[in-house]
């Protein structure tokens, strides 16, 4: 068991390695509490929650920082990460209406802490439902933005993962690619869910985080239900970006409550430590108050998958 990189609640974390130097985190930030008289509370003018590093061990609050959108377009803002490209940082997060509605958008910012401002467009028009959008740039310069996405017509109805290659930093190339389906029982989110005018033994997975080792993509996603101790971490490994991407049948997982002792570790991102090693930043419920926090683990990637290290240090 390690304790949280950061005391504060953070959940969804991903952290961005700076071009000049130093880490940036982006995380949800915990819903406003209500009013005395239960209505909602004022959520404030920005959303998602940042902290700055210069070693991934000491953190430094710095706000909020998406400028929110028109309250028609959504109140949930969930998951955001962060590119740096073109000169510019590029914010990818959802944004719905509490658990319904939610479509992929793209914020853009001159500075890695904001304002981000979103570009204007849905990234995931014509989904049901997309969230964790994950930007990942191959070794080529070119951009792919996996994430989330509700599909019905499967052997496990449910949230399933799927990739898109990016023409440019706010412009989808083309349709998206599938790129996993949940394909084990403790993926299971919820038996009976009515969701879309039926009901379904809901199976999700979410959260993709990509990283090219070895000369292999291998990719880290959540799976389960965030809200308990069925939430783990597990992996696939493919030959491209767009695949096919492969679960080995025997895959252990990453991450889950027996080999962590924390409480649903889940929605994982990959980023290099100032010592080249790679390192996995995920959340979990660490507190009696129902706080998600935000934990650093070391990770490395081996021909027979990824294996979980110790703490920073």
């Amino acid at each position: 068991m390690t304790s949280p990189a950061h005391d504060g609640y953070f959940a969804d974390p991903f952290v961005l390695r700076l071009p000049g130097g130093g880490y940036a985190a982006y995380g949800t930030g915990r819903p406003p509490s209500p009013g005395p008289d239960g209505t909602p509370g004022d959520p404030g003018p920005r959303a998602f929650e940042a902290l700055a590093s210069p070693d991934l061990r000491t953190w430094e609050p710095r706000g909020q920082v998406l400028e929110r959108l028109a309250p028609e377009v959504g109140d949930e803002y969930w998951a955001p990460e962060v590119a740096a490209a073109d000169g510019a940082f590029w914010m990818y997060y959802s944004v719905g209406h509490g658990i319904s509605g939610h479509h992929v958008r793209v914020a853009r910012s001159d500075e890695p802490f904001g304002p981000f401002v979103d570009c204007g467009t849905s990234l995931t028009p014509d989904e049901r439902f997309a969230i964790d959008p994950h930007p990942f740039q191959d070794d080529d310069g070119i951009w792919y933005l996996f994430y989330a996405r509700d599909v019905l017509e499967a052997a496990r109805p449910g949230t399933h993962l799927a990739v898109v290659r990016l023409e440019d930093m706010t412009t989808p190339a083309g349709p998206p690619t599938v790129v996993l389906e949940p394909h084990d029982d403790w993926q299971l989110y919820e038996s009976g869910r009515s969701m879309y005018g039926g009901v379904y033994e809901w199976h999700t997975i979410e959260g993709p985080s990509v990283v090219h080792r070895g000369g292999r993509y291998w990719m880290t996603y959540s799976g389960g239900a965030w809200t308990g101790d069925g939430y783990g971490v597990t992996w696939a490994v493919a030959d491209h970006p767009l695949g096919p991407w492969t679960h080995p049948a025997d895959a252990v997982p990453l991450l889950d409550t027996a080999s962590t002792g924390l409480l649903g570790p889940g929605h994982n991102s990959l980023v290099v430590a100032p010592d080249g090693t790679d390192v996995v930043a995920f959340h979990a419920w660490d507190r009696p108050d129902g706080a998600r926090q935000m934990h650093l683990r070391r990770v490395g990637f081996t021909p027979d998958g990824p294996l979980l290290g110790g703490p920073l240090g």
